[in-house]
């Protein structure tokens, strides 16, 4: 890496090239302009080539703010160009599939061609989805396609474009969880888990990748006001045959009503900027900040109390689920094997037959 290079990825205030997935909507949209806005190259990714294409138009049709100018020109001087040869935002756009291995290999030739074979300065890991119901009652189907879009998705785009870092001596890696990577609500076990996954991995990540002059953040929104909460709760109406179906009904009216306090995404904009500008990143940024409070109050609460206030929160008790409803929305394979086990070992007892070992 040449001398120029070094102090240019050293330096907070120099523009970098940041490459963003889940850019089609919502944060991963919002984040996308408000960083090409203030000077930085951006790479948006996304499944959705259409919504792609609107985002380029939609940028294409915007000015540098007063801090993306001094960024812009503050570069321009750097690489020895003209300073502010172009006062528009620096989009360019890359179909990803997270969930795809040829995708992301196809992602990896586009984002060289467009770097010009350089690494990247910063990745932000942003796509996601939610899944919300009563923990027992969300399919192993349904569970995997969490994780292989939240987990195993966010980890192969770390394995496709870091190796890239890691040579150029410097980077940052800023992965978006939630403040339900560290505080579990009911009907969110599953998506919780997943951020808590993400909070665990990214704190590794961290810490084995110092060394290689890489930093890796952590932000943490709390309610934020996009189509993820509208779509998720909607999809409670599936559960509306099991033991929750009551409880659920009360939580739905619960959560439009805590939709009102919801915060936007240009909050969350905010906080990946501080983490992709910061000389010295911080590990975790929570946003909005008044979120640190449920942290804080999470953390010196007795278990007992706790969990009462998350049962009131989830509507969950004798009047509302029904105890006496036994049947689940799920067939689980654990007790399909155990049950064909247990009449192979009846078969066998009775001299019908050999055992089969599951």
């Amino acid at each position: 890496m040449s001398t120029l290079a070094s102090n240019t990825r050293k330096n907070s205030n120099a523009a970098k090239t940041i490459l963003i997935t889940g850019s089609t909507a919502g944060i991963g949209r919002t984040t996308a302009i408000y960083l090409a806005q203030h000077g930085h190259h951006v790479i948006a990714s996304g499944r959705k080539t259409a919504e792609l294409a609107k985002l380029r138009e939609e940028v294409a049709g915007l000015s540098l703010t007063k801090k993306g100018l001094a960024r812009r020109a503050a570069d321009d001087r750097a690489h020895g160009r003209e300073s502010v040869s172009n006062l528009r935002p620096r989009i360019d756009t890359v179909e990803l599939d997270v969930t795809n291995a040829q995708s992301i290999a196809a992602a990896v030739e586009a984002v060289a061609v467009i770097t010009g074979g350089a690494a990247l300065d910063v990745l932000v890991n942003n796509a996601g989805f939610g899944i919300l119901g009563p923990t027992i009652e969300i399919d192993d189907a349904e569970m995997r396609r969490q994780y292989d879009t939240n987990v195993f998705g966010l980890m192969n785009v770390v394995r496709a474009f870091v190796p890239q870092m890691r040579d150029a001596g410097a980077g940052r890696v800023v992965n978006v969880s939630s403040l339900g990577g560290r505080i579990t609500l009911p009907y969110f076990g599953v998506y919780n888990s997943t951020k808590y996954a993400i909070e665990s991995l990214s704190d590794a990540l961290r810490w084995e990748l110092q060394p290689f002059g890489i930093q890796v953040s952590l932000i943490e929104p709390g309610v934020i006001r996009t189509n993820f909460e509208a779509t998720a709760v909607s999809g409670l109406q599936k559960f509306q045959q099991t033991a929750y179906a009551v409880a659920i009904s009360h939580y739905e009216k619960l959560s439009k009503r805590a939709d009102q306090f919801a915060g936007e995404p240009i909050t969350i904009a905010k906080a990946i900027e501080r983490a992709v500008d910061s000389r010295r990143a911080s590990a975790r940024y929570v946003a909005p900040r008044m979120n640190y409070a449920a942290i804080v109050f999470k953390a010196i609460t007795p278990t007992r109390v706790w969990d009462w206030a998350m049962r009131k929160i989830g509507m969950l008790n004798e009047r509302t689920v029904n105890t006496k409803t036994i049947r689940s929305t799920t067939v689980s394979p654990v007790s399909s094997k155990v049950s064909s086990l247990d009449a192979a070992l009846a078969n066998a007892s009775n001299g019908r037959g050999p055992v089969a070992h599951a």
